[in-house]
């Protein structure tokens, strides 16, 4: 797997694992998949969202066609570290990611300064455009911890699980550290299955006898209405 790549079409489904799933699948997949380079790793996210929360608003209602954007990390970057600045949309169930690699100073320049870098593409134009339609400002720092495996015989079937899913809505920089409150319980594991096409057999059992089904599952979402239920005083389940 390259963390490179800028452009990404497929189907994605996420499932919500206890430990004994966890383990009982990881045993089951083992002969047909393997860990990525990178091992355990941490991505940290900075979310982008209009004034007024439009953008996740609009994807909690379940449209048929949602987008939002982000820049990403793999771990804590430095000022000359790359970064990513993220669209990632979803129309139908399929999901499309464009992104562009930067400097974590070039990127926050760009974001926050409207300092434009000397990339010209079309994935730049993308992100021009959307800057401009929907004037973002950041709303949400997320980070999580998370292991990436990848198909031995087709490596366009990917799986990962995430751990410590956290957030904070202060300090909202890539480089200012990936702490931050937690979403779950620490003894579940986020689960996301990202194929081309159909699923291999092999995996559907797995799935079918560990009675694993597919849920719907937002980071930002679920955090977004963590807030608004706690602000409510409401009794918050995620």
């Amino acid at each position: 797997m390259q963390k490179s790549n800028e452009i990404f079409q497929r189907i994605e489904k996420k499932y919500l694992l206890n430990e004994k799933q966890y383990e009982q699948l990881r045993d089951r997949i083992k002969e047909y998949m393997e860990i990525d380079q990178y091992g355990l790793s941490t991505i940290c996210n900075v979310y982008y969202d209009t004034t007024n929360d439009a953008l996740i608003r609009n994807s909690l209602c379940k449209p048929v066609y949602k987008e939002k954007l982000r820049i990403r990390s793999y771990g804590v970057p430095g000022e000359g570290d790359k970064t990513f600045i993220e669209i990632k949309k979803k129309y139908d169930g399929i999901v499309y990611k464009r992104r562009v690699q930067l400097p974590l100073k070039e990127a926050r320049a760009y974001l926050e300064e409207g300092i434009h870098p000397t990339i010209n593409s079309q994935i730049m134009r993308e992100i021009d455009y959307f800057l401009q339609y929907y004037k973002p400002v950041k709303k949400m720092y997320i980070a999580y911890d998370r292991v990436a495996m990848f198909g031995k015989q087709d490596d366009s079937i990917r799986i990962t699980f995430d751990w410590n899913i956290r957030n904070r809505e202060y300090d909202l920089d890539l480089a200012k550290g990936d702490n931050g409150d937690l979403l779950l319980d620490p003894h579940y594991v986020l689960m996301e299955i990202k194929v081309a096409g159909a699923y291999p057999m092999w995996l559907v059992d797995s799935l079918s006898d560990l009675e694993i089904y597919p849920i719907t599952f937002s980071k930002y979402g679920r955090f977004y209405m963590k807030k608004i239920m706690k602000n409510k005083g409401e009794k918050v389940y995620v």
